[in-house]
C-alpha cells in the first residue's frame, strides 16, 4: 500500500488529526464500563482462536472493551520476514479471530499495522497477518515513513520524553496490543509493553538511551485497552527474529488482560522467569503502570 492508498483509506486525513501533539493517552476503559471480572486470564492447551474465544469470553466479551462505532487499533508484532512456523511474528490465526470479535463488538474500522524491523511489504505478506488481518475486514496500514507519525509528549517519562507515534493509533478509540512472547538478544524478553515499540518512529533513541527504561516510560503514556499476548508458538532463542524452526517450542498458551505489567509478568512467568528479572516489568511496576505482583491479583486460568 503506498501513501495515496493510505490516505484514501481515510487513515491519513482523520478530522482533528492535525491536533495530535495535544492529543492525551486515552482510559485503559471507558469510566461508564463495568469492573472486568478478573485481572488476568491466562489460556492453554487449544488453537489461537479458541483459546481467545474463551478468554475473552472470560473477560467479559470484546463488548467490554470496543464500543458500537469505536475506531480499533489492532497492533500485532510484524517486525520480521519470517513465515508463522519461526513464531518471529503475532500468530496470523489469533489477529484474524481478534478483529473479527471486535466487528462483533460493533466496531467502525479495524486498522492493524507495525513500524517492522525488515522491509515492510515483504513483513506484512510472509507473517500472514497483511491476508488475515483483510480476510477479517480490516484495515492494513503502513508504518515505514516518518510522515505516518505526530509528535508526543510523555510527561512522566524519566529518560524518553517525547515521541513519534503513529497516526492510526492516535485516531483511534481502542487500542489491542497482541504481542507474541519470544526471545529478545536486548530486551530479554518481547512481551506486551516491548511491542509498543511498533507504534513510534524513533526508536533506535531507545536503545542508545536505557531500552528498559524508555520502554516502562512510554508505558506511562499509552496504555492499551486490552493486551493479548500470544504464547502459542515460542521463539526460545536467536530472538527476535530467530534462525530456523529449531528455535521454536509450541507451548499452546495465551494471556489477556487490562494491565500491560500484569500480562507481562505472567508471560515472564510462563516462560520461567522471574518478573522483576525483566527490568523494564519491575521498573513500570515501580512507576504504578500496572502490577506485577501476580500472587495479590484475580487470575482466570483455562485448560482447553
Amino acid at each position: 500500500m503506498d501513501r495515496r492508498l493510505f490516505v484514501r483509506a481515510g487513515l491519513g486525513a482523520v478530522a482533528g488529526l492535525a491536533l495530535a501533539r495535544e492529543v492525551r493517552p486515552f482510559p485503559a476503559r471507558p469510566a461508564t464500563r463495568p469492573p472486568l471480572p478478573f485481572d488476568l486470564v491466562a489460556v492453554r492447551g487449544g488453537e489461537p482462536e479458541a483459546m481467545f474465544d474463551r478468554g475473552i469470553e472470560a473477560m467479559g466479551g470484546m463488548q467490554a472493551f470496543v464500543a458500537r462505532g469505536a475506531k480499533v487499533v489492532v497492533k500485532p508484532n510484524i517486525g520480521w520476514d519470517v513465515g508463522p512456523e519461526r513464531a518471529g511474528n503475532t500468530n496470523p490465526r489469533l489477529v484474524r479471530r481478534i478483529i473479527e470479535h471486535c466487528f462483533e463488538a460493533g466496531a467502525k474500522q479495524v486498522t492493524v499495522f507495525d513500524h517492522t524491523c525488515d522491509n515492510w511489504q515483504r513483513c506484512y505478506r510472509s507473517s500472514g497477518i497483511e491476508q488475515a488481518a483483510r480476510d477479517a475486514g480490516a484495515s492494513v496500514a503502513p508504518g515505514n515513513a516518518e510522515s505516518y507519525y505526530q509528535d508526543v509528549a510523555i510527561p512522566r517519562g524519566k529518560n524518553l520524553k517525547n515521541a513519534k507515534e503513529h497516526e492510526a493509533l492516535l485516531a483511534a478509540d481502542v487500542f489491542i496490543n497482541v504481542p507474541v512472547l519470544k526471545h529478545h538478544s536486548s530486551s530479554r524478553l518481547t512481551l506486551a509493553m516491548k511491542n509498543m515499540m511498533g507504534v513510534v518512529w524513533d526508536r533506535g533513541t531507545w536503545h542508545a538511551d536505557d531500552l528498559h527504561r524508555c520502554i516502562a516510560d512510554y508505558a506511562t503514556y499509552r496504555k492499551p485497552q486490552l493486551n493479548v499476548l500470544d504464547a502459542y508458538a515460542v521463539l526460545k532463542r536467536n530472538g527476535p527474529r530467530g534462525v530456523s524452526t529449531d528455535d521454536v517450542v509450541v507451548m499452546k498458551s495465551q494471556l489477556l488482560s487490562a494491565d500491560i505489567v500484569a500480562v507481562d509478568a505472567a508471560a515472564a512467568k510462563l516462560w520461567g522467569m522471574e518478573p522483576a528479572d525483566v527490568r523494564h516489568i519491575a521498573l513500570a511496576h515501580d512507576e504504578k503502570v500496572g502490577r506485577m505482583d501476580l500472587d495479590r491479583l484475580s487470575i482466570k486460568r483455562i485448560a482447553l
